[in-house]
């Protein structure tokens, strides 16, 4: 009796220990906003990083962008005694494949891989883009130093690789910088189908596309509001699936919507001083990015960014009309926002990387009957499993039960009908897995 009540009392200790981790506190502490700015100015000195633009120039162009961004990759590995796999990944981009492809062009990305030490071939990613561009998305010589789009969001990509390097995780993160963002989305789904070759098991993307501006062309300004943007399901749902979340639900409950919500929870967690904003739509309205391929491969991918965008500043040419500066500039980047962003990403891929795998199986059942019952796979290294429910109209996991290292459970009193369910794995440090919703029924 008295063995059990230490191990329970362990148990309990874990799964809160995963609330206030100091591994946590202590990567968004290294965050340096400094390291930050200096990438940002190195980027934007490049001149232009247009996809189409000079690639033999040391100094100018994209070419000379993203061997500087393996460099650095490169750098990082020999700090963590060689942890990081860095290499190019590039794809030919044929003439006429749209109407800003002007002339075949190789999409080249830059890409580490941090190993993980338990579950290898599961990767959680973080992406920035590399290109550019003004206001003709076919003119790749004129100066496009696109600071915050998206210097910024391939700055913050590389100061995650700084801070997380210095870490083990049982799961593999993945640094990209991705090309082609401007020109059709291109680098990403050069990644995402070199993924599905290389049978990688992808659990998130985290897609950074502007993280640096902080003063809305409507004149807010806001250093604590971002943007999470995520898809409601996935669009390589089957009929049946279609067909079945008609009558059981989990119309806002697709793996990328669950991946937002691990985001939104990290960041009310650790960064309380944060707002998060769940966007519930793919990205802004009628405009895309780079997490888009990944979703059309069936890959967990959401978009985070700022909240106040400035139109002043993105695909602009560089000029000055009726006393406003246009162009995407170095002096319009906030790099303590930046900052802020990045944590945010990288207290997300640690928790996430940390964690034992989700279930792959998640059944409920409970019709006519005053309780819910659940029932999940079992996942090598999770010591436990946590039950989440929330009203159907809440856009958070809001209530939670941790029941301990069992594969069924039955919430007694708590009506199906009136909630929605979901299970999460739990490591032997507290670390959880993104929430799995059911994807299977109990029969009565």
């Amino acid at each position: 009796m008295k063995y059990l009540i230490v191990v329970s009392a362990l148990l309990f200790s874990i799964v809160n220990q995963a609330q206030t981790h100091q591994k946590i506190y202590d990567i968004i502490d290294n965050v340096s906003a400094e390291r930050i700015k200096s990438d940002i100015r190195t980027l934007a000195n490049f001149g232009t990083r247009h996809t189409l633009s000079d690639t033999v120039s040391n100094s100018r162009g994209i070419g000379a962008a993203r061997r500087w961004i393996k460099q650095e990759f490169e750098t990082i590995s020999n700090d963590c005694n060689t942890c990081l796999d860095v290499f190019y990944q590039k794809n030919l981009v044929k003439q006429g494949e749209n109407d800003r492809i002007t002339k075949d062009v190789w999409v080249v990305n830059v890409v580490a891989v941090q190993k993980g030490t338990k579950y290898p071939n599961n990767y959680i990613i973080m992406s920035g883009d590399i290109d550019s561009r003004v206001s003709d998305p076919n003119n790749f010589t004129s100066d496009s130093p696109g600071a915050n789009d998206n210097a910024s969001g391939m700055s913050g990509t590389i100061e995650a690789a700084r801070v997380l390097s210095k870490y083990q995780f049982e799961s593999s993160i993945i640094y990209a910088g991705l090309s082609g963002e401007e020109q059709g989305l291109f680098g990403g789904k050069g990644l995402a189908a070199y993924a599905k070759e290389n049978n990688w098991n992808i659990i998130g993307v985290l897609n950074n596309d502007m993280i640096g501006n902080i003063k809305g062309v409507d004149g807010v300004i806001d250093n604590r509001t971002f943007r999470i943007f995520s898809e409601p399901v996935s669009p390589t749902e089957t009929e049946a699936q279609r067909r079945s979340r008609r009558f059981y639900g989990g119309e806002v409950d697709g793996i990328s919507r669950q991946l937002a919500r691990y985001v939104h929870q990290a960041t009310k967690i650790y960064l309380p001083e944060m707002n998060p904003m769940m966007v519930y739509r793919l990205d802004r309205f009628g405009r895309g990015g780079h997490h888009r391929p990944f979703n059309d491969a069936g890959f967990p991918g959401i978009r985070i960014m700022e909240a106040h965008e400035n139109y002043t500043q993105q695909h602009q040419d560089i000029r000055t009309e009726n006393g406003i500066n246009y162009g995407d500039t170095f002096e319009h980047v906030n790099f303590d926002y930046t900052k802020k962003l990045t944590a945010v990403n990288a207290i997300t891929m640690a928790s996430i990387a940390s964690a034992p795998p989700a279930p792959t199986k998640v059944a409920i059942g409970g019709i006519v009957e005053a309780s819910a019952r659940l029932k999940w796979s079992l996942v090598e290294g999770a010591v436990g499993y946590k039950i989440y429910w929330r009203d159907t109209t809440s856009p958070t996991w809001d209530h939670s039960r941790y029941v301990g290292n069992i594969s069924d459970f039955t919430l007694e009193g708590i009506v199906i009908d009136n909630f929605y369910f979901g299970i999460a794995s739990v490591g032997k440090d507290g670390f959880e897995s993104v929430v799995v919703f059911p994807n299977e029924i109990l029969r009565n």
